[in-house]
């Protein structure tokens, strides 16, 4: 039995799609009966529970062969230190006492950090928790996501403007589709690696204004490339909405992508196919853009 954590967002519900494909069994974890009775329709098995829920998450992991975990950020916590420390005690402990055997975990490139990435800072302690509890542990390293356009849609097609909070618009990074991502945790739950390892995943590489250009031509409109200068970051996002420390922290983890320390630092790594159109296409399209890539 494998058990997807996550598993309305778009890693985790690829990854189901490609389990069950295989004939593999599932058994998906979610807050809401909803999402659950529609996880079963589709062939899942579907549990109520809360990654903070030790009780209930140590309970769903009991006869797992394999386990897919993500952290999430959540935007209205008070406190995102605190908040990741609650769930990664959970997460850990459950693993231990469930005596889970392999754990996929998506992390992040720059996750070997322990300080100044912003909210990947918790994916390195989970990183870390989760080595300690003696389970098998694969975490996979994605640098950006090909659906972060999907913050930007909006408003570049109401104004025309498509906002980089970078110095430059020109420097290429690669770029890795969440569908890939999933077919990853697939495959690496049925064919555990021999030892415990870091894997970077990589997807082609575009720059700023190249994503720019292919979401205007899907756009159907041209498209302004604006780049946002670092002191500005924080108040810009505190505009949008977001409170003040969701904003530093995400200020904190662009200015560690500008300064390179996300690069690529895992123990092997693992290069994906998909082009960005695909993604924009997908994200276009309402039927496809529903999965969240942090729900459930």
């Amino acid at each position: 039995m494998y058990v997807i954590a996550g598993a309305t967002g778009r890693v985790g519900s690829a990854a189901i799609t490609h389990l069950l494909d295989r004939g593999a069994p599932v058994r998906a974890l979610t807050r809401s009966e909803e999402s659950a009775a529609r996880l079963r329709s589709h062939g899942a098995e579907a549990r109520i529970a809360a990654l903070e829920d030790r009780e209930s998450l140590t309970a769903a992991l009991h006869g797992a062969a394999g386990l897919f975990v993500l952290l999430p950020f959540d935007l209205t916590v008070d406190d995102l230190d605190a908040h990741a420390n609650r769930l990664i005690s959970a997460i850990s402990a459950a693993v231990t006492e469930a005596a889970v055997p392999h754990v996929v975990m998506l992390s992040s490139g720059g996750a070997d950090r322990a300080t100044g990435t912003g909210p990947i800072t918790g994916l390195h302690r989970l990183e870390q928790a989760l080595s300690a509890t003696g389970t098998l542990l694969t975490a996979l390293r994605p640098g950006h996501f090909q659906e972060k356009v999907a913050e930007v849609v909006d408003i570049a097609a109401e104004t025309g403007t498509f906002p980089v909070f970078a110095s430059s618009a020109d420097r290429p990074m690669p770029l890795v589709a969440t569908a890939d991502i999933g077919q990853i945790v697939a495959e690496t739950l049925l064919r555990p690696p021999q030892r415990s390892e870091a894997v970077d995943v990589l997807g082609p590489e575009y720059s700023e204004r190249e994503i720019a250009s292919v979401l205007a031509a899907e756009l159907g409109r041209t498209l302004e490339v604006v780049t946002i200068p670092e002191e500005a970051w924080v108040p810009t996002l505190v505009e949008t909405g977001l409170r003040p420390h969701i904003a530093a922290a995400l200020a904190e983890l662009n200015a560690a992508d500008e300064h390179g320390r996300l690069a690529p630092r895992g123990d092997r790594v693992l290069r994906t196919s998909t082009e960005l159109v695909t993604t924009i296409r997908r994200l276009l399209t309402p039927a496809q853009a529903a999965p969240d890539a942090t729900a459930d």
